[in-house]
């Protein structure tokens, strides 16, 4: 079941009457009880993974929570300071065995789901080249990417001192609460549960703003990514014909379509949850107005990207390996390399994992370590920018922040090509070809994607309404909530937004449209 299916949208209105009318004390479980019964009906057996996913957590913080508790109350009888670090010392060990232990299991779920056939292949090219692997058939869970890291984060936040949660079942809707479960956010425990477990009351704010959201997401899905993606595969496809100018057309129709799908299924998750009174981080922040690609990554897939600083990143930076390392590096190498060694190592384990976490391909960790370089290089450039910024003054000028702009974007959609073609070499190759044989773009090759001149005008018509709403929001704020404060104007745009869906919509079989590009991961 997808979130545009006509059982999803069915369910989820039901899903919001039922939270409104049942008692205070039972809306919370409610929700639970929907949430998994919504991921049973997908597949019953997600359900043994996603509850011993959580019951480890569960376990873990507890374990971690008794520990902590056994130690404060100890050491609050002792005086003597050698022995209060040596209680420590030992709270501090068991803690980080309980946490391995957790991380391990957590980790290996998800690793042996998701990356089992991945790694068997490359082992079966290394030992017999000859031999083509039959890859296994592995159950792979909805949505495990993004539960993982939330209960990962969970039982790393309580080691550091979090409250650990005494309700297993709470935990449990934090880990498979319907809305975010398929693509995130990648909520952390101590920022959803005091909006999660309150009892919210009907609210016009609430509901009007959910309902933008949600309508404004389903035109952005329905409309323009459905849409756009019959041209992104047809030209994905035929590599023969569709080469030159035609994959750097390929690779704008595919930040539009990318966009438009991720930000849509967003835009449902939070709107959703909005109707209900419940805040679920922002997961974009106007990623094609960056001016570099760190501030891209700030914007882009915002809770995913604070997962890693905040759980790989720092803690890797800051490690007695990597201080280590740094001081050799400054003794023997010179205080210039010493000083990037940890920023460079925690960088490249950052995107790394990266791409990893997006798929178990080899496209997805170039894609990752392909982002590391162009970063790593900007950041080495930052000097001589500053020089070329204050020789010319052109930064803060309007039309060199549209320049940076253009390019970040670019530079983007051409890293993120790795996806469309999901081949290494063929994706270099095609994107030589721009340089090497660039071709004519003609009319008859466009139509033949399959897409009418009627349907390049409505993409065309949407992604304007993306760049004007978009626009208004870099300069104003945001939209949604100064149309949710005017009765008559939020009606309208959701009603509006609804007919153009309705009108404009491309959709399947059985009204059905396709699935959403991040599920997969």
């Amino acid at each position: 079941m997808t979130f545009v299916s006509f059982r999803f949208i069915v369910f989820a209105a039901v899903t919001v009457i039922l939270y409104y009318a049942l008692p205070a004390r039972a809306k919370w479980p409610a929700l639970l009880i929907l949430s998994l019964g919504i991921y049973a009906s997908v597949n019953p057996l997600y359900l043994i993974f996603i509850s011993a996913t959580s019951f480890s957590a569960y376990l873990a913080g507890l374990a971690i929570g008794k520990q902590n508790e056994s130690y404060r109350s100890v050491s609050a009888s002792v005086s003597d300071r050698s022995e209060k670090r040596r209680l420590k010392d030992k709270r501090d060990r068991a803690n980080k065995k309980i946490l391995v232990l957790a991380l391990i299991f957590e980790l290996g779920i998800l690793a042996v789901t998701k990356y089992t056939n991945f790694v068997l292949e490359n082992i079966t090219r290394i030992v017999d080249a000859g031999k083509e692997f039959e890859p296994l058939d592995i159950l792979i869970p909805m949505g495990i990417s993004y539960y993982t890291f939330q209960t990962v984060s969970y039982v790393i936040d309580t080691y550091r001192g979090g409250k650990a949660e005494k309700n297993p079942a709470r935990l449990l809707l934090f880990t498979s609460f319907f809305p975010q479960l398929v693509q995130g956010p990648i909520s952390r425990y101590k920022d959803l549960a005091p909006s999660l477990f309150t009892p919210h009351r009907l609210s016009w704010d609430n509901i009007t703003a959910g309902l933008i959201r949600i309508s404004y997401g389903y035109f952005k899905k329905v409309v323009i990514a459905d849409r756009m993606i019959t041209a992104v595969r047809a030209m994905s496809a035929d590599t023969e014909s569709y080469s030159g100018i035609y994959v750097f057309l390929l690779m704008l129709f595919y930040a539009v379509d990318l966009y438009a799908d991720f930000t849509g299924g967003i835009d449902i998750t939070v709107g959703i949850a909005r109707l209900m009174g419940i805040e679920l981080k922002e997961n974009f922040d106007l990623p094609y107005f960056s001016k570099n690609i760190k501030e891209y990554w700030n914007r882009w897939h915002i809770t995913m990207g604070s997962w890693f600083t905040d759980y790989i990143f720092y803690p890797m930076s800051v490690s007695r390996v990597c201080l280590r390392l740094s001081k050799w590096s400054r003794e023997h190498l010179g205080n210039a390399i010493g000083k990037r060694v940890t920023v460079y190592l925690s960088a490249f384990a950052v995107w790394l994992f990266t791409g990893i976490w997006h798929g178990a391909a080899w496209n997805f960790i170039v894609w990752g370590l392909l982002n590391f370089v162009v970063i790593m290089i900007s950041r080495e450039l930052e000097p001589l920018y500053a020089k070329f910024h204050k020789k010319t003054g052109l930064k803060g000028r309007k039309p060199y922040s549209v320049f940076e702009m253009l390019r970040t974007f670019i530079l983007m959609s051409a890293i993120r090509i790795l996806d469309v073609y999901g081949d290494v070499p063929l994706t270099f190759r095609m994107v030589g070809s721009i340089f090497a044989s660039p071709a004519k773009l003609t009319t008859g090759m466009l139509l033949a994607t399959g897409l009418t001149a009627s349907d390049f005008a409505v993409l065309g018509a949407g992604s304007l309404i993306l760049l004007v709403t978009g626009i208004i929001k870099y300069n104003k704020g945001s939209i949604i909530e100064k149309l949710s404060a005017r009765p008559f104007l939020c009606c309208s745009t959701v009603a509006a937004l609804i007919l153009l869906t309705l009108t404009f919509g491309a959709y399947g079989i059985g009204y059905d449209s396709s699935q959403f590009i991040y599920n997969k991961y």
